[in-house]
């Protein structure tokens, strides 16, 4: 069964960059989708962006043109890199199999 592990978070002001981890256990990494969502205190948890198994990639409108979803199959890693970040952007963040797995989170905080 496939394991998620996020890394990267942290504490980061406005305008700061942060890049994510998400290594994946198991030999079918490649083969997935896999998505970034995020949930910030008191929301619902919204999808950020995804990157198909061919590596085409899509984002939600807040972040595109900030955030870059890729992926190292030779790794078993998917990465959100976060550039011009913003406050709004604090929350914890979650990747996710497109078989449904997800991993256990990792924070991001925006602040002064």
């Amino acid at each position: 069964q496939v394991q998620l592990v996020e890394s990267g978070g942290g504490l980061v002001q406005p305008g700061g960059s942060l890049r994510l981890s998400c290594v994946a256990s198991g030999s079918a990494f490649s083969t997935y989708s896999m998505a970034w969502h995020r949930q910030a205190p008191g929301k619902q948890r919204e999808l950020v962006a995804v990157i198909t198994s061919g590596s085409i990639t899509s984002y939600a409108y807040s972040v595109k043109g900030r955030l870059t979803i890729s992926r190292d199959n030779a790794k078993n890693t998917v990465y959100l890199q976060m550039n011009s970040l913003k406050p709004e952007d604090t929350a914890v963040y979650y990747c996710r199999t497109s078989s449904g797995k997800w991993g256990q989170g990792t924070k991001v905080t925006v602040s002064p």
